[in-house]
């Protein structure tokens, strides 16, 4: 009978940290979950319980269509690969259109009890102050982009680098019977159903020319918080704060979140909207909404009275209003390796949104990741990151040497979401696979097909090698 493995450590309980656990024990080997929240005094800028996997700002997956979307794609990807994360969220869905959105409460309670009940994984509710011990020689650091002071402060000086930093910021939530739906109606964009089959998962609050211009110039002169000591920070491009965005032209958030495209008010037809916010569902009552792309800097008594002049929610009650939050992440092209370790401290791997990843399932995907390169090391058995055609192994190569460098050497990488953009090139293809010829104007469509297909290919021969 062979001796259990020595466990591998995996710091930070969130979707990463709890995506690396799930798939360390999968494999066999023992695991130790780190997780400072429910310690008592101990608490985060944006956390509210001490729930693994909590999900602090939308409670969206965003598309789940893995033929056309290289978010679907990732999600698919992750369900092939036994993803705790994915599954959860698939138990706990709630209608969002196209998109995959979760309650987030059942999400995190659902991700919990499964890491609680695997006899091998052990949940400890404790602070790593500093680096792990030297005599933990396997660990993974999930800490996200709230990593503790301490922490921080530490791999910094380890690796002789500044941490780069972005803001982040959190859209409010509304009661659901404080919507007036004599005003507002329930529509996905395009009648596209999602994947619960709901085509009517948004609520949607019209405005005419008037209301819209009166809207941005309210969102324009309300109060913002200031962070005096973050004033060089960037914000995400992928987060923007929609007063930010009201500041880069007053038509941006028109086209943007708020366009009005393939919505019809079925009160009156055939006059089209100017603008139209849309809420998402936020948990499995369908008691709360959440304002979709209404992330916000606002000071929060300035946000009621201004988001109070979308029609449809002049009576609005928030169960939680917007707000601003800094984000950390490493030069990762040049403190990583391809396995996700620090290359001045090779026993410590990364994962998460720290690494210079942006979103929910790309943190996960590499928590995912990092938990099967350790599992994989720890059991003798070297294992590569997927190969770049998948959108996993694409993300690894974007974090790790796929950026590109400014004047002087001085690196340009920022988070970055999945996009079809971080996979090798295919050219379009001009005719289908009965030989019909493809309008020009669908061939980028099936360009992404065929991108998606051969993901999921590539993947199956690298988890069959595995």
């Amino acid at each position: 009978m062979t001796d259990s493995p020595n466990p591998i450590h995996v710091v930070g309980g969130g979707l990463a940290g709890s995506e690396a656990a799930w798939q360390i024990a999968r494999a066999g080997v023992p695991v130790v979950l780190h997780e400072m929240r429910g310690v008592p005094g101990v608490r985060t800028d944006a956390h509210h319980t001490d729930g693994l996997a909590e999900l602090v700002c939308s409670n969206s997956f965003r598309s789940d269509d893995w033929e056309y979307n290289a978010v679907g794609l990732l999600h698919a990807e992750m369900r092939a690969l036994d993803s705790v994360i994915m599954a959860c969220g698939d138990l706990n869905q709630v209608p969002a259109g196209g998109a995959l959105a979760v309650d987030r409460e059942g999400f995190s309670q659902a991700v919990t009890a499964r890491l609680e009940a695997h006899p091998l994984v052990t949940i400890v509710r404790e602070e790593i102050a500093g680096l792990p011990p030297e005599d933990w020689d396997n660990v993974i650091v999930a800490t996200g982009p709230l990593t503790s002071p301490a922490l921080a402060e530490a791999i910094l000086k380890t690796t002789g680098e500044k941490s780069l930093s972005f803001f982040d910021a959190i859209a409010p939530i509304v009661h659901a019977d404080s919507i007036d739906f004599d005003i507002a109606w329930r529509q996905s964009r395009y009648d596209k159903e999602g994947p619960g089959g709901d085509a009517a998962a948004y609520v949607n609050c019209p405005m005419d020319k008037g209301q819209y211009e009166a809207f941005i110039d309210a969102l324009l002169a309300g109060p913002k918080a200031e962070f005096k000591e973050w004033e060089n920070v960037p914000y995400f491009d992928g987060c923007l704060p929609i007063e930010v965005m009201a500041e880069r032209g007053r038509e941006t958030l028109r086209h943007g979140p708020m366009k009005p495209v393939g919505l019809t008010n079925p009160r009156d037809p055939q006059v089209k909207a100017h603008a139209i916010v849309q809420l998402r569902q936020d948990n499995a009552l369908g008691t709360l909404f959440n304002m979709v792309g209404f992330q916000t800097k606002l000071k929060h008594g300035a946000q009621a009275e201004v988001f109070r002049m979308i029609p449809g929610l002049q009576d609005a009650q928030f169960a939680r209003l917007g707000g601003l939050h800094r984000n950390t992440f490493l030069n990762s092209p040049k403190l990583l390796d391809r396995q996700l370790r620090l290359k001045a401290m090779p026993r410590l791997r990364f994962a998460g949104q720290v690494t210079g990843v942006e979103g929910y399932v790309e943190s996960a995907a590499m928590g995912l990741l990092a938990g099967r390169l350790a599992a994989a090391e720890r059991l003798g058995r070297p294992l590569e990151a997927p190969p770049q055609e998948t959108a996993v192994g694409a993300l690894v190569e974007h974090i790790t040497g796929g950026h590109l460098e400014g004047p002087g050497g001085i690196s340009k990488f920022q988070p970055m979401n999945i996009n079809y953009g971080l996979l090798p090139p295919l050219e379009a293809p001009k005719t289908d696979a009965e030989g019909r010829r493809i309008n020009p104007k669908d061939r980028g469509r099936a360009k992404k097909r065929l991108m998606s297909m051969r993901a999921m290919e590539a993947l199956k021969g690298w988890r069959d090698d595995a």
